[in-house]
């Protein structure tokens, strides 16, 4: 099975774009918590070894390239967009709020992006580049996923002292049974995406008009 390349960020520095970021995503699926996105210029000389797509790799394995990442990177944003906001303006412009703020984060401007996914947001201040399943094809993609997961998944560890009846240091937020029955016992907190069907039928909200919302 192939592994993430640079293959990408050394043909752009060779054609004179550079610094090259990375940008993805993690949280677009649960139903509490941020989506939070994360954008990472890795240093050419230092490439860490082992990075992959966050979803191949156990959590121990995430955390030890978190903390490598973060030595060799020569830049790391991340960029969150909270729970009220993905109700407002819906979960993929959200994600996009996300990605934004985390490439406004960085303390390096790059002047090339390579995005995960088939769409980027508007008006970056530069170019972007989308690669499909990029996690699994761009070390900086890659890292980027793993940067987003522990960073998230951290915060929903630290959300789980404030909220202790609905297990998010167990699930993150995920759609569980045990999810899905602490929220039926207790109700949204407001970690809840409301505009989330399984939220919104908590609320007593009709079904069809949580389908169309959700899906926006």
């Amino acid at each position: 099975m192939s592994k993430p390349h640079f293959r990408h960020e050394r043909a752009h520095a060779a054609a004179g774009r550079w610094p090259v970021a990375g940008i993805d995503e993690a949280g677009r699926g649960p139903l509490a918590g941020p989506v939070t996105a994360a954008a990472v210029i890795l240093d050419p000389k230092k490439l860490p070894k082992g990075l992959d797509d966050s979803k191949k790799l156990s959590a121990a394995k995430r955390d030890q390239l978190f903390d490598l990442i973060c030595a060799r990177a020569l830049a790391i944003g991340v960029g969150l967009a909270s729970a009220q906001e993905i109700d407002a303006i819906n979960i993929r412009n959200a994600t996009f709020l996300a990605m934004t703020r985390a490439l406004h984060a960085l303390a390096l401007q790059p002047v090339h992006v390579l995005i995960d996914g088939n769409a980027s947001p508007r008006n970056l201040p530069c170019p972007a580049e989308t690669i499909i399943k990029g996690d699994a094809i761009s070390l900086s993609i890659a890292a980027a996923s793993i940067i987003a997961k522990v960073t998230r998944d951290r915060l929903m560890e630290q959300m789980h002292l404030a909220h202790p009846d609905y297990g998010f240091a167990d699930h993150m937020g995920y759609s569980t049974p045990a999810h899905m029955a602490a929220l039926k016992i207790h109700g949204p907190c407001i970690l809840h995406r409301r505009s989330f069907a399984p939220v919104r039928a908590q609320l007593g909200v009709d079904l069809p008009l949580m389908e169309v919302l959700s899906n926006r």
